[in-house]
């Protein structure tokens, strides 16, 4: 089990054993205590304070109205848009720093879609009244006091309702991606009234979605501190039964994210809402939402209630931010890091400090990896050490296996004996491989998920860490003018993915052969088996093993000749 190979497949095993054992031990429970903590409530049976209906009006009564009523411009550093005030809706934003591709032409991010398109997708905040007064609905149109909105210019939009009740949303917006909204309510009538406040993010289709199992894209809230994530199969699947998925809770949010953007609603992080995750059947939409607690105005009286609604890009150092002065809990987790949360966010941070001062994320990888190298150096040393001993016991261990061959048992009490007069642990291999693995496994989540690894060079050809090398072999890497992709992933070897290659055949000589000639020719096959694998990896991942091999290389190869002269 010398051969960093075989130690490589040992890892990966013992790695899924982990990983299988948590899910076992610990996935399960959690999804018992989110069927706890999240009832699913079947609507007839559903409380009668609901989100207010469009007053039944069709989708294509909406689309012919919305195309009449003004519109308030949105735009800041990071977004611009509008919002519909028919309803009140923000049903329109581009993420102007993002394009859907590498060609500064290309289209930019159009996150969410007016009412009047395919597919829209919006926002809109208003109130729910149990005893019937008239509030404002998806119909209503308000009034703007301007024309347009930014991060020095709030915009109040407002409505009577004929009969004593007056609404108001002052709404702002700030450098970033968090919309802020101030909903006020003026009781001019001689009684009190009741009012629930709400807000919600409805995406109407079904979205396009990398449909990898490593990522969740979909509805998703963070409750009592924990996330909770629903695909859109299961909550359809639900909501065709007339159910919805509901919990409680003090403070949290809710929201639909795709891999890198994220609309999320933040109701006051001071009070108790119901959220809840909804399939509605009538519009063949997705919705999150919530409903606040039980606003009392009294005669000749006012209130207002704060909420806040995220709508851009997951930007991890503005997450950490907007949970730190907001008081949001657990808003990171937005950005899907996984099981590894500890590891990967942290390795996260220390990639950005190197891209600070290097200026390169592709740089930032190298460095961090020789960082590692460092931090680990003690173990690695004694694991590589043990490997150089067995090289140079091989000849050895060949006369064992010739002399026992047909006595195992004989053979491996011999093969023990010469391990300990000879001071050397069989098992020391292993140990470099089972290091590179937790930051394998972080460095990947890090290069799919983290936006700011989208699009981000290294040097040559290489225009997008995130993606896969671009070239192949079977144009010649870009000199014969046709192009590769009708073919799989697997099958476009790239440049980075063949050196990755190179390198650990360059490493597995280093080591000793293993004395089973079947075994040997297994493990002489790996570096082809691995170098097709990586091929279907981030180009980053690839330089990252790649350079992590030369390193190994380069130890391990000066190890070897210590050892060697001390022999001879």
């Amino acid at each position: 089990m010398n051969p960093d190979t075989r130690n490589l497949i040992a890892a990966i095993c013992l790695s899924m054993s982990v990983l299988i054992g948590y899910q076992i031990l610990f996935g399960e429970p959690a999804q018992q205590n989110v069927k706890k903590e999240q009832q699913l409530v079947d609507k007839n049976n559903e409380p009668s304070i609901e989100l207010p209906k469009d007053n039944n009006t069709s989708l294509t009564e909406v689309t012919k109205k919305t195309r009449n009523i003004d519109r308030i411009n949105i735009v800041n550093d990071e977004l611009e848009g509008s919002i519909s005030l028919l309803g009140a809706r923000i049903d329109d934003l581009v993420l102007k720093n993002y394009r859907k591709t590498l060609d500064p032409e290309s289209d930019q991010i159009r996150f969410l879609k007016k009412i009047d398109e395919r597919e829209p997708f919006f926002i809109q905040f208003g109130w729910s009244s149990p005893n019937k007064d008239k509030v404002p609905n998806g119909n209503t149109v308000w009034k703007g006091s301007k024309s347009s909105l930014d991060s020095n210019n709030p915009v109040t939009l407002s409505w009577n309702n004929g009969k004593g009740l007056k609404f108001s949303q002052i709404i702002s917006i700030d450098d970033n991606y968090m919309i802020k909204v101030i909903q006020k309510v003026k009781n001019e009538t001689k009684n009190p009234v009741n009012l629930y406040p709400y807000g919600l993010i409805r995406r109407s289709g079904e979205p396009k979605t990398t449909d990898f199992f490593v990522l969740h894209e979909g509805p998703l809230g963070v409750f009592d501190g924990s996330l909770k994530e629903h695909s859109y199969s299961d909550l359809k699947e639900t909501g065709q039964k007339g159910m919805s998925i509901k919990t409680e809770e003090n403070g949290g949010w809710i929201g639909i994210t795709d891999k890198y953007w994220m609309a999320a609603l933040i109701p006051d992080q001071n009070t108790n809402s119901n959220f809840t995750f909804r399939y509605v059947n009538n519009s063949a939409s997705y919705q999150t939402d919530f409903l606040g607690e039980l606003s009392k105005i009294p005669a000749n009286g006012e209130i207002e209630i704060t909420s806040r609604v995220f709508s851009g890009a997951k930007k991890l150092n503005l997450l950490d931010k907007y949970e730190e002065d907001l008081k949001i809990k657990n808003f990171d987790l937005a950005i899907d890091f996984g099981w590894f949360y500890f590891l990967t966010k942290p390795f996260f941070y220390a990639l950005s400090w190197a891209n600070n001062i290097l200026g390169n994320f592709g740089l930032a990888i190298l460095a961090i990896t020789v960082v590692v190298k460092i931090i680990f150096f003690p173990l690695a040393n004694k694991s590589y050490k043990s490997m150089a001993r067995m090289r140079v016991l091989t000849p050895q261990l060949q006369q064992l296996r010739e002399r026992f061959g047909n006595d195992r048992q004989k053979m491996n009490m011999e093969m023990m004996a010469l391990y300990k007069r000879e001071k050397v642990n069989p098992a020391a291999g292993c140990l470099p491989i089972l290091v590179q693995i937790p930051v394998f496994f972080a460095l990947y989540k890090v290069l799919f998920v983290s936006i700011e690894m989208r699009q981000a060079p290294f040097f040559g050809w290489i225009k997008d860490l995130s993606a896969l090398d671009p070239t192949s072999i079977f144009n010649l890497f870009g000199l014969l003018p046709y192009s590769t992709d009708f073919l799989p992933d697997f099958l476009n070897l790239g440049i980075w993915p063949l050196l990755m290659g190179a390198t650990m055949v360059l490493q597995q000589r280093l080591n000793p052969k293993p004395p089973d000639p079947v075994q040997a020719q297994i493990f002489a096959w790996m570096p082809v088996v691995f170098t097709f694998l990586l091929a279907t990896f981030p180009a980053g991942l690839v330089i990252y093993w790649t350079w992590n091999n030369l390193l190994s290389i380069a130890q391990q190869w000066i190890i070897t000749r210590k050892i060697n002269k001390e022999k001879s």
